[in-house]
C-alpha cells in the first residue's frame, strides 16, 4: 500500500459515521474567537506596527506626504541603489527627487556612488515581459501596499497598480515599501482579510527574507530581499 493510499483509507475510516448527503455547511463551527488581541487608538495601532516591523529587522521610517520624495531618495542614494524598480501605477511625485528619467533593468553603471545621498537612482518600470534575471539586475524597488498588520508585524501586497506583480517585491535585494498611516493599518488578520479579495495574488512580508536552520542560524535574503525599509506616512 503507497502513502497516498494510506492517508485516504486513514480519512475513510474518520468519515464512517458520517452520512454521505451532509456538507461541511450542514455542521456549523463556532468561530467566535477575538478578532483583536486589545484596543487601540489610531496612534497605538500604528506604533505596534512599527514595533512588530523593527522586531522582524525592517527598518522603519516615518513622514509625511511632502517629505516623501526626499526620504525616498536618501534611503536609495544611502543603499547606493543606481537603479530602482517602480511598478507602472506607483505615483509619480514619490520619486520625484530619484534622479530622472528611466533606465534598463540591466543598466547599472551610471548614477549615485554608495553613500552619496545625490539621488540618482535611474528608474526601471516594471513590464511583464521582464524575466527573473532582469529584475535581479536592479538594486533596489519601490512599492506600495495594500493593507499592514499591527499584531502581526505584517504588509500584505495584492498585486495593485502601486504594488505590481509579486516578482518585483521578491526579486531586488532591497524593498522600500510606503504605508499609508493610518488608514492602511488594521489590528489584526482577519480585519486585513476583510479587505482583501482573495482572488487577487496576495504577498505577506513581515521582515527581511529570513530562514533559519535546526540550530537556529538565521540567514537573510534566501528567498527575497535582504533589506526592508517600510515608511509609514501619515496624511
Amino acid at each position: 500500500m503507497s502513502s497516498r493510499d494510506l492517508i485516504l483509507a486513514r480519512i475513510r475510516r474518520a468519515l464512517t459515521d458520517v452520512p454521505r448527503s451532509e456538507t461541511p455547511a450542514d455542521v456549523p463551527v463556532d468561530r467566535g474567537y477575538a478578532r483583536t488581541h486589545g484596543e487601540r487608538t489610531a496612534a497605538e495601532r500604528v506604533a505596534l506596527l512599527a514595533e512588530n516591523l523593527a522586531d522582524y529587522r525592517a527598518r522603519v521610517h516615518r513622514t509625511d506626504a511632502a517629505g516623501l520624495p526626499g526620504l525616498l531618495a536618501r534611503l536609495l542614494a544611502d543603499r547606493g541603489a543606481r537603479t530602482v524598480l517602480v511598478p507602472a501605477g506607483l505615483p509619480t511625485d514619490w520619486l520625484a527627487k530619484t534622479g530622472s528619467g528611466t533606465g534598463s533593468a540591466s543598466g547599472a553603471g551610471a548614477g549615485a556612488e554608495p553613500g552619496s545621498g545625490s539621488g540618482t537612482a535611474r528608474r526601471v518600470v516594471d513590464a511583464a515581459e521582464r524575466t527573473p534575471r532582469e529584475l535581479a539586475a536592479v538594486d533596489s524597488v519601490v512599492t506600495g501596499c495594500a493593507v499592514a498588520i499591527a499584531e502581526t508585524g505584517t504588509l500584505v501586497l495584492d498585486g495593485g497598480p502601486d504594488q505590481g506583480r509579486r516578482r518585483v517585491s521578491l526579486v531586488p535585494d532591497h524593498h522600500v515599501c510606503v504605508v499609508r498611516v493610518p488608514e492602511q493599518v488594521v489590528d489584526s488578520v482577519p480585519q486585513a482579510l476583510d479587505r482583501l479579495d482573495p482572488a487577487r495574488p496576495l504577498t505577506w512580508i513581515s521582515g527581511p527574507s529570513a530562514t533559519s536552520d535546526i540550530e537556529l542560524n538565521r540567514v537573510e535574503g534566501v528567498h527575497g530581499p535582504r533589506t526592508l525599509d517600510v515608511i509609514l506616512v501619515a496624511d
